[in-house]
């Protein structure tokens, strides 16, 4: 089931940049419960993101879709705020950030 949920985060994807939100670092946080309830803790490239409102209920659409989970729930947060150095190396590659 955590490979499903990483498969679905990563279906979503920032507008501005052509990279999923996973690869580019947002989620900082995923717990699984014993009932299958998923919480998500995650961040934007920067507060005034002109998606801040939007951006959680994508990834709860999202991980919903996902077979045998129960409810999910995302949480935005600031702390700590978002780098680049939080982006894998596919999307540094895909940005030509290297």
């Amino acid at each position: 089931m955590t490979d499903d949920i990483i498969e679905a985060l990563k279906s979503v994807y920032d507008p501005e940049i052509p990279v999923d939100i996973y690869e580019l670092g947002l989620i900082y946080k995923v717990d699984l419960s014993d009932d299958r309830d998923v919480a998500i803790e995650m961040t934007l490239t920067a507060p005034g993101c002109p998606v801040a409102g939007e951006m959680p209920g994508w990834v709860e659409d999202a991980v919903r879709k996902v077979e045998g989970v129960r409810s999910v729930r995302a949480e935005l947060t600031f702390d700590p705020p978002w780098d680049a150095s939080k982006m894998s190396d596919e999307a540094k590659l895909a940005l030509n950030m290297f």
